[in-house]
């Protein structure tokens, strides 16, 4: 497929040429997408939190909207819990693109609206989770699989 390998188990991806360009199928959209490398990270991605860390596909949303200071802005991912509410927001680069504190700042300016208690920012070679309270953000040690991130939610 000519795609970089990422720091992630490797998918299958469908993929398909349409018009000169390369086209994934996106299983959460349920659409063919033009194979970006970011794009290539997020499908890789997402596979990896279906089939290694139980998350339902039902409870993904990609390119949500924000709207922050009446600006429209999309989050590259969202998680759900079983309320509807957003518990995770993730980010997503192009391998090529390294990790900042300015990706940090850019996730954390759509939280303030949509108030996820997870972040997670992968650029498919590097991941980063980080649970949020009161307190601040704090880094985590790994990806946490579903039910470790909706079972403080559950005493809504």
């Amino acid at each position: 497929m000519g795609q970089q390998q990422l720091n992630l188990p490797e998918y299958q991806l469908k993929t398909k040429k349409e018009a000169g360009k390369t086209k994934v199928f996106d299983f959460i959209r349920k659409k063919w997408i033009v194979l970006t490398p970011e794009e290539w990270v997020r499908q890789s991605f997402i596979h990896y939190l279906v089939e290694e860390c139980s998350y339902p596909a039902s409870k993904i949303g990609v390119e949500v909207s924000v709207h922050i200071n009446q600006k429209a802005l999309r989050a590259d991912a969202v998680v759900y819990d079983s309320y509807g509410d957003v518990v995770m927001l993730l980010e997503f680069k192009a391998p090529s693109v390294s990790i900042t504190e300015t990706v940090f700042s850019q996730i954390a300016d759509y939280n303030t609206k949509i108030g996820a208690q997870y972040l997670l920012i992968s650029n498919g070679m590097t991941h980063y989770c980080a649970s949020v309270a009161t307190k601040g953000i704090s880094l985590m040690d790994s990806i946490p699989v579903y039910n470790e991130i909706i079972i403080p939610n559950t005493a809504k």
